[in-house]
């Protein structure tokens, strides 16, 4: 890990089985990451385990003293807006237990997918629901806890958020909730119909994001390549330069006002080796 100070720290999801600080950090180090994210409970699984005292204290105190900000996934089944009654019971103790687990580690925020409007019922209903469960959540933080960072889709079925503007409705259920913050996903959005490639490709997003939100709300960026066109509605990623979107548009997303000190997270395939080579890249045109 670096203790080095960047208009963007570059990092990357790291595994934890077998130890928050012992396995995560050990992983964020060999990869030279200047920031970290997380799961603390198992993303397939409604679980929501204790943490280990120990290990967390440690893992936020070298987050703390390498000044590496660190953030939590919840898991992948959560979904506020669910036709069904023990999902939406079942998401918000997960939801709960991220953000607790995320405070107890030191994390700046927890980063959550914005669901979707299942049973055939329409968007305006589920986001009623999602007001109804996740604002009382929003109001439980504190100054100390960490921020809820919601992240859209690539668009597949009934998607409550998958391209910019549909981030202007949630935000308008959740009364643009002071600790509400987005977390953009570089291959989502650009399945979802983004082209970022081009010209002026990435900051036209940004700029329709910004316009939709207002500043200061993107909190996150989970740098993924697409190994699909855009538009495809499919969320695969692939690693830095290997995809359709390609090295040029994650140049410009470093230069955008919106994205200063917004830390970068990979979450590409090819285990510690294809990480590696993704922070490097990354690093790279960054400060090249």
């Amino acid at each position: 890990m670096s203790t080095q100070q960047s208009r963007n720290p570059v990092g990357s999801h790291v595994p934890v089985a077998g130890g928050l600080a012992s396995v995560g950090l050990s992983y964020a180090r060999d990869l030279a990451a200047e920031t970290v994210q997380v799961f603390v409970a198992n993303p397939r699984g409604w679980a929501t385990p204790q943490g280990n005292p120990r290990q967390d204290e440690e893992f936020r105190a070298a987050c703390a003293a390498g000044s590496i900000p660190a953030y939590v996934h919840a898991p992948y089944l959560i979904n506020l807006g669910s036709h069904t009654e023990a999902t939406v019971v079942r998401s918000v103790e997960s939801l709960r237990h991220s953000l607790r687990r995320g405070r107890a580690i030191g994390a700046r925020g927890v980063v959550v997918h914005t669901g979707s409007a299942t049973g055939g019922r329409t968007r305006a209903v589920a986001l009623k629901q999602v007001r109804e469960h996740l604002l009382p959540l929003l109001d439980e933080l504190t100054h100390d806890d960490p921020d809820l960072l919601i992240e859209s889709t690539a668009g597949q079925g009934a998607s409550l958020c998958s391209r910019t503007w549909d981030f202007g409705p949630y935000f308008e259920a959740l009364d643009a909730h002071p600790k509400l913050g987005v977390c953009l996903d570089t291959c989502h959005i650009f399945a979802a119909g983004h082209d970022l490639t081009g010209p002026a490709g990435t900051h036209q997003t940004l700029d329709l994001l910004v316009d939709t939100i207002g500043e200061g709300r993107l909190k996150l960026i989970h740098a993924n390549d697409s190994q699909d066109v855009v538009g495809a509605h499919k969320d695969r990623h692939a690693n830095i330069g290997a995809g359709h979107i390609g090295e040029d548009p994650f140049r410009a997303l470093m230069t955008h006002p919106a994205t200063e000190n917004v830390p970068l997270i990979i979450e590409t395939p090819g285990g510690k080796e294809g990480h590696a080579a993704d922070v490097e890249r990354l690093k790279k045109l960054r400060d090249g």
